[in-house]
């Protein structure tokens, strides 16, 4: 046995620690750029875990339309992937993403996707294809569950040209002109995407991640086994900008082997790699063909690896040793799990990250994959479970004979299922994203850095008690 650190030396989890202002010449939070400059084309920090329970394919567009990356799960068969990058490729990057029904579907069915908030809503086709018309979602909650969408409709809702806006702040004024809070998006009466005045206004402050071809940017996960280079070809050939190759352990052969393999075969798109916590990970990984490196073992919100196993690594360390160790060879860090709040991304950053995965906070959202549920209360939620979960397990592993099925189940880890239940006032992947973003803003402010280099060499950190963590934290209750 060797002890990781020297006597007297603790590692620090993001809660340890806390940023300290720094003399700052930057006036504006808006000021700021947030971009990662990894190479993989986003524009904010945040990319989403590949979790079935987090990232599917309107999760991943959404995401890249504000800037960040989604990473499709590697337990999707090959050509569902494959199918699920030709869709985020094929969407709208000006407006939203419709959520799309049939008139004869029903406002139950619609609640299982849509939740009755303002600013969102529904648009319906017929079996042709031909555009019958919009329901903002509000109207869901009045309607009676067994209300066949159709008859919902009384008149026609009052939907933009796209030919007669030239940008979002057109838009925006178009609708307040309009008094609308959300409509529709029509060219030549098809509709190409909806908008509310939120999403408008969103679209004044994020810059798009798209590819060359203006089209949205996604990732997509492989694991180590099997023919990872067939794998990679054919999420290539569909588009996809940046490959993940994923195991829970990422410092080991079988992880080495798969980057040669996939360095010799010349794939020409960003490789991020792990998981890993340690500077000799990096540099082995990167030796064999990774740019990016992803961090973090056990510190998820749906991980039970260190209770299980005790191996891990408290995560603020961990990202601040390896993001040191890549930028010496040229390569980049992703700090995978452990954010329960904005300040754990600044921090995150702060240590040499050039971006941060985010999982279970996402799979809270409207656009994360699965459907709505109702508890007894009343409140929504979606659920999540951990990746190496029996869950998990058996939707990766559910075509592989029942005998070894059944023994891969049995040793499975993670937790199998938790509720995560939607925010009532940000039920949406972008609410999120906008108290996060605005959040790292203001860091970098107090930090007097307008980049985000400038703000890995300028973050100024101090380590504090639990009970300055709680210190920090706001009154639940007044006094």
């Amino acid at each position: 046995m060797e002890f990781h650190a020297e006597a007297g030396r603790t590692d620090l989890t993001y809660s340890d620690v806390f940023l300290i202002p720094s003399r700052s010449a930057v006036t504006s939070r808006l000021d700021v750029s947030l971009a990662p400059g990894d190479g993989t084309g986003a524009t904010i920090p945040i990319v989403s875990a590949n979790m079935n329970s987090v990232t599917g394919p309107r999760l991943a567009a959404t995401l890249a339309r504000r800037g960040g990356l989604g990473v499709l799960p590697q337990d999707m068969h090959l050509q569902d992937l494959a199918a699920a990058i030709r869709w985020v490729k094929d969407q709208p990057v000006e407006y939203d993403t419709p959520f799309d029904f049939r008139p004869e579907d029903t406002v139950e069915q619609a609640r299982t996707t849509v939740p009755a908030v303002a600013g969102h809503g529904i648009v319906l086709h017929d079996a042709e294809g031909e555009y019958v018309g919009c329901i903002p979602a509000s109207r869901l909650a009045t309607a009676l569950p067994d209300a066949r969408l159709g008859d919902l409709v009384h008149g026609a809702l009052t939907a933009i040209s796209a030919d007669d806006v030239s940008g979002p702040r057109e838009a925006f004024d178009a609708m307040v002109a309009a008094e609308l809070d959300f409509a529709p998006v029509l060219r030549h009466g098809a509709v190409v995407g909806t908008l509310s005045r939120t999403s408008a206004l969103r679209s004044t402050i994020y810059q798009p991640a798209v590819d060359g071809d203006g089209r949205l940017r996604v990732a997509a996960a492989v694991g180590i086994n099997g023919d990872v280079v067939e794998k990679a070809r054919a999420l290539v050939a569909a588009g996809v900008d940046v490959l993940v190759v994923d195991t829970a352990h990422g410092h080991q052969e079988g992880m080495l082997r798969a980057l040669q393999a996939l360095k010799g075969a010349g794939i020409r798109v960003p490789i991020a790699a792990g998981n890993v916590v340690t500077a000799r990970a990096v540099a082995d990984l990167v030796d064999a063909g990774a740019d990016i490196l992803k961090v973090g073992v056990g510190p998820g919100a749906m991980c039970t690896t260190r209770m299980m196993t005790a191996v891990g690594r408290p995560q603020f360390s961990a990202v601040l040793e390896t993001a040191a160790a890549a930028r010496e060879l040229g390569a980049h860090v992703w700090a995978d799990g452990g954010v329960r709040y904005p300040r754990d991304v600044a921090l995150a950053l702060a240590a040499g990250a050039s971006s941060v995965m985010i999982g279970s906070w996402f799979a809270g959202t409207l656009e994360a994959p699965g459907t709505l549920n109702q508890d007894a209360d009343g409140r929504l939620y979606k659920e999540s479970w951990g990746m190496a979960s029996t869950k998990a397990v058996q939707e990766r592993f559910g075509r592989i004979d029942a005998f070894e099925l059944a023994r891969k189940t049995l040793v499975a880890e993670g937790i199998l299922s938790s509720r995560i239940y939607l925010d009532p006032l940000r039920p949406s992947l972008e609410d999120l994203l906008d108290m996060i973003t605005s959040g790292v803003r203001s860091s970098f402010t107090y930090a007097g850095a307008a980049t985000l280099p400038e703000f890995h060499e300028r973050a100024f950190v101090g380590i504090q008690s639990a009970a300055g963590y709680e210190e920090g934290k706001a009154l639940p209750v007044s006094w």
